[in-house]
């Protein structure tokens, strides 16, 4: 029912239609003043000696007529301003209200204070404080309920489970406008209950005006945590590994207990012991040539998503490489020697075209042409899937060269220099170098460079000469040279750039699966298996299974890991319900850190204590005094002083 503002006696009423009653307050007024009863005289005896007691009588009747008029009116007009609702009010309490409030699930919500973690606080807080008749709406990271009452979401609030996601302070401010109404009468209350950690803020945050913003910080009594952040297996020369464990937060010269188990058996235990910067580094011995399904675990009383860290070491599968070549070089053999590779080395003369189905990698080395027929094979290759490594010949025939490379990207050579060239520079953020060099190099020793092809590419260069002319372009499966690789054209291979180079290049065809992955980014794997029209590959763990995209190449399916999984451990890659291999998942880190934002350097924002203070602040801005009761009680005293008049004023 709405409210109308009427200014009546300083009040306001909720229903000022009503006071038109007031208007018959009139009636006993004109039923006073113009008497409708007519009086007769009527003869008597002389009662001369009664004149003084009959003047004082109708002075009383007067008086008490006056009093009983006044009277009623007092308690009509009681009665008729108790049923129109009197009321006071700030004014802000008589506008439309709009709450939405953001309630933070990430996993840094897991610190405790007084043994209770921050979200269960802050869900018990707002449970118990809301109004149950008030409609909110209410988002989580992952989460939305909208125009609800706490009733409705109050069993999903108390099983809300913690989420690797984040959102920032724009975000929130953007997912909140889109559950506002467009109404620009009422007013918007968002409500942020969250840690608020650093990483909230983009350093350009801006807080709507227009809205009523509080902030809630939940904050842990003690703010320090230890995590368990990354591994890297470092492959011995002999038949044992190290794998490296890397953990923050812990306290200087501290030691904390690292358990490592091979599926559910405990294999190896000892002590992280942290440094100075609160950093620790544990080194563990495992076979180097077996599968291993790994866990290491710690226990921390702060988060506790971070104390447990899943990895996996599959049989190596090894990538296939065919080389096509005319030259007497054998840098390909040496290169392509060690356990990772496959090699196989052909003349262009003694080639079966069969064998190029099963390869990963096709590289043409030193052809002076390159057959039609052999272009027409290459194409299905690349487009499968595989990876081409083009190196030309000095003597090449460009034209053929130039039809197999413009059937598959805007490239072309376009004439032969003849000029002596180094190569100096390296694109370090190209995929082929973007993990290779700890810092940006510029005083490595330039392989030299006699006669090499201009090019027209829309390929992204990766390495060049100091001339400007690219010496390697390439990316997603097709890498050209365009310079001859022979010893007496070039020293590259000689350099050490060689070996990353081609060694990048051929593991980019296979996208091996690798110790572990980070959930919330996107993975991309190929598992080797030949798998029908209408198979597919599933990924399962302890009941979990779904299917993640999958492109299927003749000899391998590519799997692409985005919304899924959800959760973190080590799954397996079935194919009719047999496993192929495992695949290890993690939550990322950027929870552990427990660095809060100062949220004092915000504008435009309310700060409260804890969740029961906000919605006191609340209640006393949306306050409404009512006066209806005091009316009735009125009514019912000047009824009492009218039977008081009655019987005691003659």
């Amino acid at each position: 029912m709405p409210i109308f503002d009427q200014a009546i006696l300083g009040m306001q009423f909720k229903h000022p239609e009503i006071l038109w009653a007031l208007f018959l307050l009139v009636i006993p007024i004109l039923i006073h003043l113009f008497q409708l009863r007519r009086f007769t005289k009527t003869p008597f005896t002389n009662v001369a000696m009664l004149q003084k007691v009959i003047l004082e009588s109708r002075k009383s009747n007067t008086l008490k007529k006056w009093l009983l008029l006044i009277t009623r009116l007092l308690l009509l007009a009681a009665i008729i301003i108790a049923f129109a609702q009197p009321f006071s009010s700030t004014v802000s309490a008589l506008q439309e209200k709009e709450t939405v409030v953001y309630l933070d699930d990430s996993f840094s919500m897991q610190a405790k204070n007084n043994g209770i973690s921050l979200l269960e606080k802050a869900v018990q807080d707002f449970i118990k404080n809301i109004d149950g008749d008030t409609e909110f709406s209410l988002f989580t990271n992952e989460k939305t309920f909208r125009n609800v009452r706490v009733k409705d979401i109050q069993n999903s609030l108390l099983s809300l489970p913690y989420s690797y996601k984040q959102l920032s302070l724009d975000e929130i401010a953007l997912k909140a406008n889109s559950l506002f109404s467009k109404n620009s009468g009422s007013i918007k209350n968002l409500i942020l209950v969250s840690d608020f950690q650093e990483r909230m803020s983009t350093g350009s945050t801006n807080v709507d005006s227009v809205l009523a913003v509080h902030f809630i910080p939940m904050r842990p009594r003690e703010a320090q945590n230890v995590s368990i952040d990354s591994v890297f297996v470092d492959d011995g020369l002999n038949e044992q590994a190290t794998l490296n464990v890397f953990l923050s937060g812990g306290n200087q010269d501290g030691a904390l207990p690292i358990s490592l188990y091979n599926n559910n058996e405990l294999i190896a235990k000892t002590a992280a012991k942290f440094k100075s910067n609160e950093n620790a580094k544990v080194e563990f011995t495992i076979p180097a040539d077996e599968a291993l399904n790994g866990r290491l675990s710690i226990i921390d009383n702060a988060l506790g998503y971070d104390n447990k860290f899943y990895f996996n070491i599959n049989s190596k599968e090894k990538i296939k490489v065919l080389a096509i070549s005319e030259s007497d070089s054998d840098f390909l053999n040496r290169l392509f020697r060690s356990d990772e590779f496959d090699f196989q080395k052909y003349a262009l003369n003694q080639l079966d075209y069969s064998t190029l189905d099963n390869q990963n990698v096709v590289i043409l080395n030193n052809l002076k042409a390159v057959p039609s027929s052999l272009q027409n094979i290459l194409r299905t290759f690349k487009n499968d899937g595989g990876t081409l490594i083009v190196i030309p010949a000095i003597n090449s025939d460009l034209d053929t060269y130039n039809t197999l490379l413009s059937s598959l990207s805007a490239t072309q050579f376009s004439e032969r220099i003849v000029s002596d060239e180094q190569l100096t520079k390296i694109s370090f953020d190209h995929p082929l170098y973007r993990n290779v060099f700890e810092q940006e190099v510029t005083n490595f020793q330039y392989p030299s460079v006699k006669e090499y092809f201009k090019i027209q590419t829309s390929l992204p260069t990766a390495l060049s000469l100091d001339g400007g002319d690219s010496f390697l372009v390439g990316d997603d499966g097709l890498y050209v040279f365009t310079v001859p690789l022979e010893v007496g054209n070039s020293n590259f291979i000689n350099s050490p750039l060689i070996v990353p180079t081609f060694y990048n290049m051929a593991q980019s065809s296979l996208q091996t699966p690798r110790t572990y992955q980070t959930l919330g980014e996107s993975t991309t794997v190929d598992i080797s298996a030949e798998i029908g029209n209408d198979d597919i590959l599933k990924v399962a763990k302890d009941g979990y299974e779904f299917i993640p995209l999958q492109q299927t190449f003749p000899n391998r399916v590519r799997l692409t890991f985005e919304q899924n999984p959800t959760e973190d451990g080590i799954y397996s890659i079935l194919q009719n319900q047999q496993p192929l291999q495992n695949i290890s998942f993690n939550f990322p880190r950027t929870e552990s850190q427990l660095k809060y934002l100062d949220i004092g350097t915000l504008e435009n924002v309310n700060t409260m204590d804890s969740i029961p203070e906000l919605f006191q602040y609340l209640k006393a801005e949306n306050n409404i005094t009512a006066y209806w009761k005091w009316f009735v009680i009125l009514a019912l005293l000047l009824a009492l002083i009218e039977v008081l008049i009655q019987k005691f004023v003659t």
